[in-house]
C-alpha cells in the first residue's frame, strides 16, 4: 500500500471529530482555515464556534461593525487575520454577490489568502487537486523520505511542495491534505513521536536512519526583540481612560491605554510620603509630571516575535490635563469595558485587578 492509501486510511481510523470537518460550505472552511492559521485546535475552535454563531453567512460578517469582529476575535492573536478576514467578507459579499470563489487563483486573490489557505479551500471545499503544505506535512514528507533541505529555505518550499503534488490523491485531494495535516499533528509530532505504532514506520527513511529527532531541517531562527511599555491608567468617577491603537504595530484597531514606550525598564521609585503601594511617576522618561502613581507589578507578554513588559501606572493626580494623545484618548464608563477588544497583556492587568 502506497503513502497516500496508508495515510487516508490511518486518517479515516483516528481523525478528530471537527464541525467544520462536516461541511462543504466554503465560508465555513476559510473560517476554519484563518482561525486555525498558527493556532491549536484546542485553542481556535472555541473561536470558530463563536463566529460561527455571531455571523451565520458571509453577509452577516460583512456587515459586522469591525468592532464587533475584532471583539469576537479578542485573545486569539495576530490580530491582522481578524482584519483581514472582515475585508474579504465584504468583497465577496457585495463585489462577488456572495458566491465564494472556487478557483485556487480567484481565491488567493481574497485578502490575507496565501497559497496554503488557497489550497486548502480549493480543495476541501471544492474538490480541486491542489496540495496545502503546512509546518506538519514539511514534518512528515521530510522524515518520511528522508529530506535534509532546510524547510525555510525556499529550494526547500519548492521542494516539499512538489513532492505533495506527487503525493496527492488527486480524486481525494482534501482527504488527502487533511490526512497529511492531521497525521503530522497526532502521530508525527515534533517531540518524541510513537514510532513503534506507525504506519508508516517500515518505510519511514527517518525512522530506518535514526533521523526522527534531527528531521526537518530549519536554518532561521526567530529574531525577538524586547519592548517596554509604560501604560498610564486614568480614571474619575467611575470613568477610565482608553485609547484605539492606530498605528502600524501590533493590535492595530484594539485598545488599551494611554501608553509610553522606554528603551528599558522604568522601575518605581519609593513614595516619599508613606502610603500602601504608592510610588511616585518618574519624571524624566515621561517628561510630564503626573503627580502620584501607584505602580502594577512587571507583566511579561510574549508574542511571536517580541517579548513585552509593561508596567501599569494608576495615575493619582494628573498635573496636566493636555496629555490625552491629541484626541485619540477618552474616556469610557468602566462597566462598558466589555463591548471593548482589548489585547490579552490589557486583560491580564483587569484580571489582575478584579481578583
Amino acid at each position: 500500500m502506497d503513502f497516500s492509501k496508508l495515510i487516508i486510511k490511518w486518517y479515516n481510523k483516528n481523525k478528530r471529530d471537527l464541525p467544520f470537518r462536516k461541511t462543504k460550505d466554503p465560508y465555513r472552511i476559510w473560517l476554519s482555515e484563518i482561525i486555525l492559521q498558527q493556532t491549536r485546535v484546542s485553542q481556535g475552535l472555541p473561536y470558530y464556534e463563536r463566529f460561527e454563531s455571531l455571523f451565520p453567512t458571509i453577509h452577516h460578517l460583512a456587515k459586522a461593525k469591525e468592532d464587533v469582529v475584532m471583539k469576537a476575535w479578542q485573545g486569539l492573536g495576530y490580530y491582522s487575520r481578524a482584519r483581514n478576514l472582515h475585508h474579504a467578507a465584504k468583497h465577496v459579499s457585495t463585489e462577488l454577490k456572495g458566491k465564494f470563489p472556487s478557483s485556487f487563483e480567484e481565491i488567493k486573490k481574497l485578502k490575507g489568502i496565501g497559497d496554503y489557505t488557497a489550497g486548502a479551500i480549493a480543495s476541501l471545499a471544492f474538490n480541486k487537486p491542489h496540495v496545502v503544505v503546512d509546518g506538519n506535512v514539511f514534518r512528515v514528507i521530510s522524515r518520511y523520505f528522508g529530506i535534509k533541505t532546510p524547510i525555510d529555505s525556499s529550494q526547500g518550499k519548492k521542494e516539499f511542495t512538489r513532492k505533495a503534488e506527487e503525493l496527492l490523491d488527486r480524486k481525494n485531494p482534501g482527504t488527502f491534505n487533511q490526512a497529511v495535516m492531521e497525521f503530522g499533528a497526532l502521530q508525527c509530532v515534533p517531540q518524541n513521536p510513537d514510532c513503534k505504532k506507525c504506519v508508516l514506520q517500515k518505510s519511514c527513511k527517518a525512522s530506518s536512519k535514526n533521523l526522527v529527532d534531527v528531521l526537518p531541517i530549519k536554518l532561521k531562527k526567530t529574531k525577538s526583540r524586547t519592548r517596554y511599555f509604560n501604560y498610564l491608567v486614568f480614571r474619575q468617577k467611575g470613568k477610565i481612560m482608553i485609547r484605539r491603537r492606530t498605528e502600524n504595530d501590533i493590535w492595530k484597531n484594539l485598545y488599551d491605554f494611554p501608553m509610553i514606550e522606554t528603551q528599558k525598564e522604568i522601575k518605581p521609585i519609593p513614595a516619599l510620603h508613606k502610603g500602601k503601594g504608592e510610588n511616585k511617576l518618574l519624571v524624566p522618561p515621561f517628561g510630564k509630571d503626573l503627580g502620584w502613581a501607584i505602580s502594577s507589578k512587571l507583566f511579561k507578554h510574549i508574542l511571536s516575535h517580541q517579548t513585552i513588559f509593561a508596567r501599569f501606572w494608576e495615575v493619582k493626580q494628573s498635573g496636566s490635563k493636555k496629555y490625552l494623545y491629541k484626541g485619540k484618548s477618552w474616556y469610557v464608563n468602566e462597566n462598558q469595558l466589555n463591548k471593548y477588544a482589548f489585547p490579552r497583556l490589557i486583560e491580564r492587568y483587569f484580571q489582575e485587578k478584579s481578583a
